[in-house]
């Protein structure tokens, strides 16, 4: 029985039609724009190519029942309207080049895709002309009329999708809409930090401000690290490192966040290709391995950066939304981006995440709604005391030497020896206690240093570890019979051209007829391993990101299980010069700051903040 394919007709000849322009500049539509937060994209990064420097965006019900974008920017006179409204119509690039890109904007798809799909209103006003509105509705285009209108332009779109309702089922509720329409925003107003942004709600006739970030002032770096501050909070700004490299005349510029100031899931990663907002795997790809000896694999790291290239050398015309790119020197690329941070993070050295401490704090003070009771200096036989929240241990403490007659309270430390002023001096300070022979007390100028000995230490010897296995090279063991590992030809080859990096590691390949691959040599720290699933991991990394990291991964995870059991173990007394070694140790040492597995090795409270605790300021 013969089953006749479900979207072919036979009944007759199928007839080949050309396609009106409204069918077409819907089906472009559902490129385009996928909900109203594409819609808002499309609108303000027009609005940034006509040179704007104040972008206000409204929006109701998430943008189902309005979106206006109302800019500053050069304005459009009334014989320009109609022909924004014409598919393939722009002022962006003249057609000649479709690589030399140089604007947000190129296809001309967006404004009639809007008006296919909505009700869609543009008044504008050009420098020296009249102001001028235009108007389409389920793609009819009316005549321009005057208008008045403010030099730029304004952008109303009403009642996105009601030329095709079946659109409107698959969107979200309007609070992740507006969501979207809010990270959007967020984005565009990073990739241009000296251009104005406000997002306003104006659903039910009420009107709120969901985000705003004024222009900022100065260079590139100082623009960008306070617009960081205003999108992203002045935690992120404090803990990122600048990043400015630059490799045959592709330059990097932006700010990395610190190890310790990782997060639980990608949000806080915003990616830019000159200027222009991606989600790049490559990118990706590299910003993950560029943390990966600092961050364990359910950790993410959080960075700002924008990749500055020749648009010769990247292809942005990939997909209608032109959230994807296309770099024609991928290795270049990735690279660039991994050096980078990998240098930054070293030259932060054992500097960690301001928020650590803030955190610390934070356990001191007692929960919301927490109540203490008073402490009973003459508790009756088998009364049970109320147990004091974390946060008034220590007032509670301080509060019991008046009670029992105590000009002031004891002093609980031991006496040391009164610290070298040169050492106090030192970010780490000067070593005054160890508690619970683990955690190494320092005092510094301005307050207190607490540090995890092992996890400080167990970060030191494997620093140690790479640098010896960097110097003499990973060694390799040969193996007495050649494991044969049979792939598709094409995985094969992949592999192979992969195999001068390989061999770096340790890991010696070659070809074994076709479609097959001889492991003849095997790091030797790894020991026994499992040959063929180690090359289909690296082939699905290959396949995934356009290289690997997987076999590095495995040698240093060992180096730092080599380190744990080779660091100073929790539980050891130390004395007081060892302390002090491990410190100035700590300070000299690239990534310190954290251990092997991304958490803080050491926590910096200043002494008005410990001053606070007690309720003396």
């Amino acid at each position: 029985m013969t089953v006749a394919a479900p979207n072919i007709s036979t009944a007759a000849r199928p007839v080949i039609r050309q396609l009106d322009e409204s069918a077409i500049n819907r089906i472009a539509a559902g490129e385009v724009v996928e909900r109203p937060a594409s819609a808002v994209k499309e609108l303000v990064e027009n609005a940034l190519d006509a040179g704007a420097t104040r972008i206000t965006v409204e929006v109701a019900d998430g943008g189902k029942t309005l979106i206006r974008v109302s800019d500053d920017g050069c304005g459009m006179t009334a014989e320009d309207l109609p022909l924004a409204l014409s598919r393939h119509a722009t002022s962006k690039i003249d057609g000649s080049d479709l690589l030399d890109i140089r604007s947000f904007g190129f296809r001309g798809e967006a404004l009639p895709s809007l008006g296919a799909v909505g009700r869609l209103t543009i008044t504008s006003r050009a420098e020296g002309a009249e102001g001028c509105m235009i108007a389409v509705e389920g793609g009819r285009i009316a005549a321009p009329r005057p208008a008045a209108q403010n030099r730029g332009t304004v952008v109303e779109l009403r009642d996105l999708f009601f030329a095709t309702p079946a659109r409107l089922k698959f969107l979200r509720s309007d609070r992740s809409e507006s969501a979207a329409i809010h990270e959007v925003v967020k984005r565009l107003a990073l990739a241009e930090p000296q251009v104005g942004f406000t997002l306003r709600d104006v659903s039910g006739g009420e009107m709120r401000v969901i985000f705003r970030a004024d222009p900022a002032p100065g260079d590139f770096f100082d623009a960008l690290h306070a617009r960081v501050a205003q999108v992203l909070g002045r935690d992120f700004a404090e803990n990122a490192l600048r990043i400015d490299a630059e490799r045959d005349t592709v330059r990097l510029q932006g700010y990395a966040a610190l190890p310790t100031y990782s997060r639980g899931s990608s949000v806080a990663q915003f990616l830019f290709v000159n200027g222009r907002p991606v989600a790049d795997r490559l990118m990706i790809g590299a910003l993950r391995a560029g943390y990966m000896d600092v961050l364990s694999r359910d950790r993410h790291p959080a960075a700002v950066l924008n990749l500055v290239l020749d648009p010769q050398r990247v292809d942005v015309n990939v997909h209608p939304a032109k959230a994807e790119v296309r770099f024609r020197e991928p290795d270049l690329a990735r690279g660039l981006i991994v050096t980078a941070l990998r240098h930054g993070l070293a030259q932060a050295g054992h500097r960690a995440s301001s928020t650590v401490g803030a955190e610390t704090l934070a356990a001191f003070r007692p929960e919301p709604g927490a109540t203490v009771a008073a402490p009973n200096p003459f508790p009756r036989p088998y009364q049970m005391e109320p147990r004091p929240a974390a946060g008034t241990l220590m007032r509670s403490l301080a509060g019991q030497a008046p009670m029992f007659g105590f000009a002031e309270a004891p002093s609980a430390r031991a006496d040391l020896a009164p610290p070298e002023p040169d050492q106090t001096a030192r970010p780490l300070g000067a070593a005054r206690a160890q508690l619970h022979e683990n955690y190494i007390i320092a005092q510094t100028e301005t307050g207190m240093v607490i540090v995890d000995q092992h996890a400080a230490h167990e970060r030191l010897v494997y620093e140690r570890l790479k640098a010896q296995a960097a110097d003499a090279g990973i060694r390799s063991q040969t193996l007495l019979i050649p494991e044969i590992v049979d792939l598709s030809p094409t995985d094969a080859a992949r592999l192979l051209a992969f195999a001068a990096d390989l061999a770096e590691l340790g890991l010696v390949i070659e070809a074994f007829g076709p479609g097959a691959i001889a492991v003849r040599e095997v790091p030797a720290i790894l020991g026994r391993i499992d040959a063929a699933s180690l090359l289909r991991d690296i082939l699905d990394d290959l396949a995934d990101l356009g290289t690997s990291s997987r076999l590095k991964g495995k040698i240093d995870a060992v180096l730092s299980r080599m380190a744990c059991h080779g660091s100073v173990r929790s539980g050891r007394q130390m004395r007081v010069e060892e302390m002090n070694a491990l410190l100035r140790e700590m300070e000299a040492t690239p990534l310190s700051g954290q251990c092997n597995h991304g958490r803080p090795t050491w926590v910096a409270l200043s002494l008005s903040d410990i001053e606070k605790l007690f309720g003396r300021r």
